[in-house]
């Protein structure tokens, strides 16, 4: 199931669905890998394509899993892959990091945006940097929510 927004641009997966759980596969307790994305309706114009990945349920902040920029715009993002340049995550490196909240049950935000054109910021940069840079240069976004709960 996927998740239009106003812009039109749909994020899905067939991970999971939209408010449906995330696999352990994806996450600190399987092999921490990122679940494959498929985006469609991507706008005319597109010539890039950003990620962010994001938990707003964290303790003290909005905890970042997953930043990239400068992603090609194709239909699909595959798993356990490497799109595009990658920003420093609250984790402090530039990998995916899969869900893994302290406790309950935690949302986790694939935020994908269709870009007019390539962002030229360094490799390293962090969301707030990100998303500076994009402003102007959004032609569409799209979400893809799911939940995780540690099983231990």
């Amino acid at each position: 199931m996927s998740r239009p927004n106003d812009n039109g641009l749909k994020v899905r997966s067939v991970a999971f669905t939209h408010g449906g759980y995330i696999p352990p596969k994806y996450t600190c307790e399987g092999e921490n890998v990122n679940p494959p994305l498929e985006i469609s309706d991507l706008p005319e114009n597109t010539q890039s394509l950003a990620l962010i990945v994001e938990d707003p349920d964290a303790p003290r902040r909005t905890y970042d899993h997953w930043i990239a920029w400068n992603i090609p715009p194709r239909e699909a993002i595959s798993e356990n892959s490497r799109p595009g340049i990658r920003g420093k995550n609250s984790f402090g490196n530039t990998e995916y990091g899969g869900p893994c909240p302290p406790w309950g049950s935690h949302r986790y935000f694939f935020k994908v945006y269709a870009l007019d054109s390539d962002l030229n910021i360094q490799a390293g940069s962090d969301k707030k940097i990100l998303e500076e840079a994009m402003k102007g240069h959004i032609l569409g976004s799209g979400e893809l929510m799911g939940h995780y709960q540690k099983r231990k």
